[in-house]
Order: structure tokens, then sequence, then C-alpha cells
């Protein structure tokens, strides 16, 4: 009679067949929608982005676009709206007003104008957010775009503007200074890719253990796909979980082979005898 172990064992052993099973099935729909959104994205860029355009005159394209394209959608409750889902964010009128979903749609478009580009958080001294804006990279540097705005920030010769540029109050008062009501309060002292404090893991003090082990990983990293693309997170959160079931599962096999002895069902032998059984060639007696 197996012993209370063996019973455990055998429950954990079947939780984490079902729980690989629709991990598999959350990759293959992730990656099917995932699909549909860049089939989409690539569509909506082609439309509104002239073919042959030179980085520059892309970026230019889009935030034309954002500024005086066709009539979109109207929505008197934007917050019941899916934020990170492209297709939402690039035809709703007010999400395009706000700075999150606005920098949202134009990365969305950028990344399918083939375009890096990635996204850049304004934070006050006690690191919270108070404006989004976009980095493109163009002829090697790291250009920033406001895409609630509309603009490329530029300095007074026409020259753009890098993040760093912009940590100068000078440069950044001239910058704004032909914006139409552009906050002053938007300064670049405090900047970072990843807020941490949004995270539930913040207690830990994730950010300054992040910063002593792999110092930069969110100027290192690129995040912005993961953090402003629905789908992409999904497909990435779906593909991490498959990736430890399968692990966690060899390990459960080698435990119960090893230390357990108790028999399991092994499907990677059954596929082998179905496979051998289908295509060998039957015996005539």
């Amino acid at each position: 009679m197996p012993n209370v172990g063996q019973n455990l064992f055998r429950i954990l052993w079947r939780s984490t067949n079902v729980a690989l099973l629709l991990s598999i099935l959350l990759f293959l729909y992730s990656a099917g929608w995932e699909y549909s959104v860049r089939r989409y994205l690539t569509g909506f860029s082609d439309a509104i982005v002239p073919a042959g355009a030179t980085p520059e005159k892309r970026v230019q394209a889009i935030l034309e676009w954002m500024r005086t394209g066709p009539p979109r959608s109207e929505d008197l409750n934007p917050a019941g709206l899916a934020m990170r889902d492209p297709e939402t964010t690039l035809n709703y009128e007010k999400l395009l007003s706000v700075c999150g979903t606005a920098t949202n749609a134009f990365l969305n478009l950028a990344r399918s104008s083939h375009l890096q580009a990635r996204r850049l958080l304004l934070l006050t001294p006690d690191r919270t957010a108070k404006h989004v804006v976009a980095e493109v990279l163009l002829d090697g540097r790291w250009i920033v775009v406001d895409p609630t705005y509309r603009i490329i920030l530029r300095d007074a010769s026409g020259q753009m503007l890098t993040r760093s540029d912009l940590k100068n109050p000078q440069v950044f008062a001239a910058a704004i200074a032909s914006i139409p009501g552009y906050p002053a309060q938007y300064t670049y002292e405090k900047v970072a890719h990843v807020r941490i404090a949004r995270l539930p893991m913040e207690g830990l003090h994730l950010r300054g253990l992040l910063d002593s082990v792999f110092p930069n990983w969110d100027e290192k990293l690129d995040w912005s796909l993961l953090l402003e693309r629905e789908s992409f997170f999904t497909l990435t959160l779906a593909a991490f979980a498959v990736l430890f079931l399968l692990l966690f599962r060899q390990l459960q096999a080698w435990y119960a082979d090893r230390r357990l002895m108790v028999s399991r069902y092994r499907l990677r032998a059954h596929l082998v005898r179905a496979g051998s059984a289908f295509f060998s060639t039957p015996e005539i007696k």
C-alpha cells in the first residue's frame, strides 16, 4: 500500500501536469494574439509611414498622424478600456491625449516602422512618475520624443535632444519655449525606464538589489515591448511558466525514480511506443 509521501507525490505530479497543459495552451493562445497584433500594427504603420522614409521622417509621420489623423472613437470612460492593447490606444481620442497611453501608441507604431524606441519615465524627487515620453535611436543617439505633445524636442538651432541634453535647465527651457502650454515641471533630473515602485515587491527593495547585482539593468535591457504590449507580456509570462513547469516536472520525475521508487505515467515512452506501432509494418502470419 502506498505511503503518505507517495500519495502526496502523485497529487503534486498530476497538478503539475495539469498546470503545464494549461500553460502550454496559454502560450499557444498568446502567440496567436501577439501575431495578430503585429499584423495589425504592420498594416497600420504601412498606411501612415511613407515607404523608404528616413528614420527621422518615420518619427515625424507617426507624430503627424497622432496630431491630425482621422477622427477617433470617443469614450466617456477611458479607464474601462484596455490601455495596453495597441488596437485600443490607437483608436480612442482620449487615450491619445494621456501621456502613458499616447506613448504606448507611439512606441508600438515606431517598432512596427523598424525604429528602435523605448519609453522614458520622468520622475519626481520621491520617484513617482510625473510624465512619460519616448526615446528613439536616431544616428546613434537616443533622442527624446514627446508623443503627448506630438513633438521631437530640439534646441534653438533645431538639433534633436537627448535626455542628457535636457538635464541642462537652460537647454530644457529653450526646448519647450515654443511649445504652447508645455509644463515646466517636466524636467529630466530623475528618469527611469522601469518603475519598480509599481510592483508589489517594492518592499523587498528590489531596485537596490538589481542595481548592486546588475548595474544600469533598466538601461541595458529593453523593457518597452514587455511593459507596453499586453499580448507580448502574456506571451513572455506563458513561456516562462512552460519552462519552469517543464523543469519542475523533470525534477519530480527524478525524485520519483531515484528516491520514492514509484511508478508514474511516462508520456515519452507511450508516444514512442504509439509511433512505433503506427509506422511499423504489420506481420503477416
